[in-house]
């Protein structure tokens, strides 16, 4: 573990000041807060530049396999008070700050969070490269420099509307542009091919293509307490020719600008919304644009140290982050075939030695499929390599199972006019691991059974964690403090120390402590409500929350129909014994998906009535917190007592929210899916409460068909009494149709859906009951404080340092390279 002893504050503070007057033209006192920000984050890039360069000067010199984590999302969070924290200097950088009359939390503030992606997936990847250079392997993560990201959200009169998020408008001080590695891309043309008379091949050329030069911008990932700087490499996209001059001239506009155009689309958004062709179109150009670059990079740099080319397995691995990533198996073959002029066998072992695949979703509308025709005109090089590996596999397939068409309608890679990505994933790949005990058994005996029995030996769950350095070190600084003080700071690296609290558990003194920071935390968050929202919540009441990305299997609207519910119990039964409780929600829509955008408006237009009766005391209050993201999300950890973890049992792969709750002390409220049932064993059934319809459960009735959500509707008065507010008016009274989308999808089979495909109301009883155990346990502060300390307690396994080294030992055979001091 480093020290601070290197850490000179005079040359940090001089560094400060000269960025100041060199960047802005300014001194310290004359200016604004984002020019301090820049000013300090430049500071401390200066600190990390040296490490970086160490570490890369060490891993060329050591020459060990690099594993590349190829993720359409990054999603980062900020960067400046995770950089000082993993520097180990964040207290002395703090006092240097203060010196200059900076408060850090302003300071921080003043950073955007980049917005290189929309939920779980890319905060994994995030998660991810902290631990990969806390725990010293060779790694880059890959991705896109998206301009807006996916959006900013507003909340107005109740709707989510979705504004640019344009958070490079004042620069990324940490990146830094690498226009020395162009590397070019090209889209849609012809295949040539002819006869190279020398070798007797068949080549194949790419010819009247548009292509885009890939530029990359490296960011520094800083690991804790080493010396070790690894890199997240995010492409950006430039036109090949910036303006097509003779075009201009002779008047054809359009050309002249195509290119340009071409470049800036490819980067200007995360996941363009598909549901309709150009956004489909423009998602798969993403997709192939930062593998092509990436692939061609690692192959490049490879080849500066290497002759031959057939043994890259021994020293590079990409690891596909979910589907889209997946044409880095025909990439790779295109490359090591075309260009370095290997036989399709030899091609072939190479690929299938050092490409490995995360499946991170048990929804079959989530594994992507490309139509044929837009597949083969985009990319027709790529099209005609994955017809190959399908001709061939499909061969494997009819030898295995002889006569049975079935087989190969379900694992065929191109059949019924589709691509099918994960299947070509999974034939291609080394190693298919999912991300939660629950969700590789889905997968291994439902969603990709076939495969499984075919291919059981490339099976493997790897359990995702989450990096107790952001969500606990930088998000809870007083759990932080508390923790270090009890049991000392190996936990920072070693997460599963949290086990020595347990002798705590029942210590009175140690109980009131913990309930002291959970309520100050709550404090912090009701004045981020009041700032935001203007409504004033009670910290002293459950702070019950449910932040993630808005999809029906996660069931937002199970949780604010029980809110309907207690309310009208609240306004049936004044004196009701209840404990004030505040239900928290945060979550984007994607832009196209109505019925997730609805909810978000019922949420709303359900505020607005409960927050503003005063007939019930202040016993319930609803917040919608605008633009959730990774740093008002640490805030919202902290202070949560309640966790929501409802989705439908077997739809969520894993679930990283339900961690970052627990680790800081919250209580899961949840089904048996995804990482919660690993979360039960870990804590215990009596440490969290649990609801519904088991996984088995779920998957017999989808394969029955599903079942009569009318019985319910008939037979429950309250559950119908609730259902009918959503189209009486009261919670629409200029618009008694605004909710009737959802009351629909709840009761009445349409075009082809199932009503109540989520089994809301199948859940709604098991669901009130268990929301009454919570305010029975809440009632007793010591027992709370005692469930609380549990769960911190038993963490340990969520780290996701324990779910790299499990990559590492397992999948992708790494080794640690120590990065010596920086003299």
């Amino acid at each position: 573990m480093s020290n601070t002893s290197w850490f000179n504050k005079d040359e940090f503070k001089k560094n400060i000041i000269s960025n100041c007057k060199s960047l802005f033209r300014k001194n310290i006192d004359e200016a604004d807060k984002q020019q301090l920000f820049q000013s300090v984050a430049y500071a401390v890039k200066e600190i990390i530049i040296d490490r970086w360069i160490a570490t890369q000067k060490e891993y060329a010199k050591q020459d060990k396999k690099t594993v590349y984590y190829m993720s359409m999302e990054f999603l980062m969070g900020r960067a400046l008070g995770n950089n000082m924290i993993n520097l180990m200097a964040y207290d002395e950088m703090k006092e240097v700050l203060e010196e200059l009359g900076m408060d850090i939390n302003v300071i921080e503030d003043q950073e955007p969070d980049a917005a290189l992606g929309n939920g779980g997936l890319g905060r994994l990847a995030a998660c991810f490269l902290d631990s990969l250079a806390t725990l010293e392997y060779p790694a880059y993560g890959c991705g896109i420099r998206y301009k807006y990201g996916m959006f900013k959200q507003e909340i107005k009169d109740g709707y989510q509307v979705e504004v640019p998020d344009n958070w490079l408008k004042d620069g990324n001080p940490f990146e830094i542009k690498r226009s020395e590695y162009p590397t070019v891309v090209k889209f849609g043309g012809y295949v040539r091919s002819y006869r190279d008379e020398k070798t007797g091949r068949d080549m194949f050329v790419q010819e009247d293509y548009r292509a885009v030069t890939a530029i990359p911008y490296d960011v520094p990932v800083v690991g804790y307490g080493v010396n070790t700087v690894n890199t997240l490499r995010i492409w950006d996209a430039e036109p090949v020719d910036t303006f097509n001059l003779s075009s201009f001239d002779k008047g054809d506009y359009q050309k002249a600008v195509e290119e340009e155009n071409l470049a800036k689309n490819i980067v200007e958004v995360l996941y363009p919304n598909d549901n309709h062709y150009a956004g489909k179109e423009l998602r798969l150009k993403q997709q192939y644009f930062f593998v092509s670059a990436s692939v061609q990079r690692a192959i490049a740099q490879y080849k500066e140290r290497h002759d031959d080319v057939r043994k890259l397995y021994e020293k590079v691995t990409f690891q596909l982050n979910d589907t889209h990533p997946t044409v880095a198996v025909a990439e790779l073959m295109r490359i090591l075939m075309d260009e370095e002029g290997l036989e399709w066998d030899e091609a072939w072992d190479v690929t299938t030695k050092t490409v490995a695949y995360t499946n991170h979703t048990i929804m079959a509308e989530a594994l992507e499929k490309w139509p044929i025709e837009l597949f083969s005109r985009l990319l027709p090089r790529i099209y005609q390599i994955v017809e190959e590996i399908n001709r061939r596999f499909v061969e494997e397939i009819k030898a295995k199972y002889p006569g049975n068409q079935d087989k190969i309608r379900k694992m065929a890679i191109i059949y019924d006019g589709q691509v099918k990505m994960a299947n070509l994933a999974i034939c291609a790949g080394y190693s298919v691991n999912g991300v939660a005990k629950l969700h590789t058994e889905i997968l291994e005996k439902q969603e990709l059974k076939d495969f499984y029995e075919m291919m059981p030996e490339k099976f493997n769950n790897k359990t995702n964690g989450i990096t107790q350095r952001r969500f606990l070190l930088h998000a809870n600084p007083l759990l932080a403090a508390w923790i270090t003080d009890k049991i000392g700071d190996g936990w920072i690296t070693d997460l599963t120390q949290l086990k020595k609290l347990k002798v705590y558990v029942d210590d009175a003194k140690c109980q009131q402590e913990l309930m002291q920071i959970k309520y100050k935390n709550k404090v912090r968050l009701a004045k981020y409500i009041k700032e935001h929202n203007g409504i004033d919540v009670d910290p002293n009441s459950i702070f019950d929350v449910q932040v993630k990305r808005l999809h029906e299997y996660k069931r937002q609207l199970l949780n604010i129909l029980h809110v309907m519910y207690l309310y009208n119990e609240v306004k049936k039964n004044p004196d009701m014994d209840i404990k004030p409780r505040t239900f928290i929600f945060g979550a984007k829509a994607a832009a196209g998906y109505k019925i997730a955008k609805q909810t978000i408006k019922l949420i709303n237009s359900v505020a607005d009535v409960i927050n503003n009766d005063a007939s019930i005391n202040g016993k319930i209050k609803v917040v919608f917190i605008e633009n959730y993201r990774v740093s008002n999300g640490e805030i919202i950890f902290a202070a949560a007592d309640v966790s929501e973890q409802i989705s439908t049992a077997s739809k969520e792969a894993s679930g990283t929210g339900n961690m970052k709750f627990m680790l800081n002390g919250a209580m899961t409220l949840g089904t048996m899916d995804g990482a919660n049932v690993e979360i039960v064993q870990e804590v215990g059934i009596e440490n969290a409460v649990i609801f519904g319809l088991s996984s088995d459960e779920v998957i017999r009735y989808e394969n029955e068909g599903g079942y009569d959500p009318m019985e319910i509707f008939n037979n429950d008065q309250n559950i119908r009494e609730v259902l009918m507010e959503l189209i009486n008016g009261k919670y629409s009274p200029d618009d008694t149709e605004r909710f009737r989308d959802i009351y629909n999808s709840l009761l009445n089979n349409q075009g082809g859906r199932r009503a109540d495909t989520y089994f809301i109301l199948k859940d709604f009883r098991s669901y009130a009951d268990a929301q009454k155990i919570i305010n029975e346990r809440y009632s007793d502060e010591k027992a709370w404080a005692k469930s609380m300390m549990l769960n911190i307690a038993s963490a340990g396994k969520f780290s996701s340092d324990r779910t790299i080294e499990e990559y590492v030992h397992d999948i992708w055979k790494l080794e640690k390279v120590h990065i010596p001091d920086v003299k």
